[in-house]
């Protein structure tokens, strides 16, 4: 009786659904930045720098926009300075002499510099070409003027020519919406782009010319715009004199 019982019981569960525990696994998301050192010929703690005696008084002046006991607080605009000293880039030795004039950890100066785009901690060209591939521009047709940079410059991006003229990267968004689509060279930002205008760009830098900043469409800055007419249009905002003081607050306060 008890080993029918059991053929039953197995029986029955040959029936259920697998229990088996199923595991599935997701692509590792990686960055396009390694955020830990690795010595190369060109990047290493042996890398001579020291800051100029310009830039030595400047930090000081930096310096004394903070009160004692956070004077740390001035390791973005020191290691911003060290870099625009060293070509635009920030080798190893430039942070460990940022965290020494600071009065730093490295550690600390390390987690800086990886965790902001704005420095880059590889060589880069004359010109670093940054644009802008966030939804407002790539609804304009960022893509286009990525096509188009990567014909001018012959590489792709987060590439850099052989002769050390260009670097081209692909960045989140530069806070130039409404202008888009934009591209930031240097510190310049060129808005409104169409790709002839792109290409207009690239030729004058490569022929040595100084491209005209901003809006490419005409405009002053980020008025209302219409594209098609090339002209400006009513303000669709702010249209009345602002309310002064008092406004919509209770009479006895």
């Amino acid at each position: 009786m008890l080993s029918r019982s059991v053929t039953c019981a197995l029986r029955a569960c040959s029936t259920l659904p697998s229990l088996t525990r199923a595991l599935s696994t997701t692509r590792v998301a990686a960055s396009d930045k390694l955020f830990v050192h690795r010595d190369t010929t060109d990047n290493h703690a042996d890398v001579p720098f020291e800051f100029t005696e310009e830039n030595l008084k400047r930090i000081e002046a930096i310096q004394s926009n903070y009160p004692e006991g956070h004077k740390d607080a001035a390791c973005l605009p020191v290691l911003d300075l060290a870099q625009r000293q060293h070509g635009g880039w920030l080798p190893l030795s430039a942070m460990q002499r940022c965290a020494e004039v600071l009065n730093m950890p490295r550690m600390r100066v390390y987690e800086v510099a990886t965790f902001y785009t704005m420095f880059n901690r590889d060589p880069i060209g004359k010109y670093h070409v940054q644009l802008c591939g966030t939804t407002p521009c790539w609804l304009w047709d960022s893509n286009g003027i990525m096509a188009v940079l990567e014909e001018e410059l012959g590489i792709k991006k987060g590439e850099s020519t052989k002769d050390g003229m260009f670097t081209l990267t692909e960045v989140e968004c530069l806070g130039a919406c409404v202008n888009a689509p934009m591209v930031q060279i240097n510190d310049e930002y060129y808005e409104d782009l169409k790709p002839d205008d792109m290409r207009e760009i690239i030729n004058d830098l490569k022929a040595g010319r100084t491209p005209r900043p901003g809006p490419r469409s005409g405009r002053y800055a980020a008025e209302p715009w219409d594209v098609a007419e090339r002209k400006s249009t009513p303000l669709t905002s702010l249209t009345t004199e602002p309310h002064g003081p008092g406004f919509q607050c209770r009479e006895d306060l």
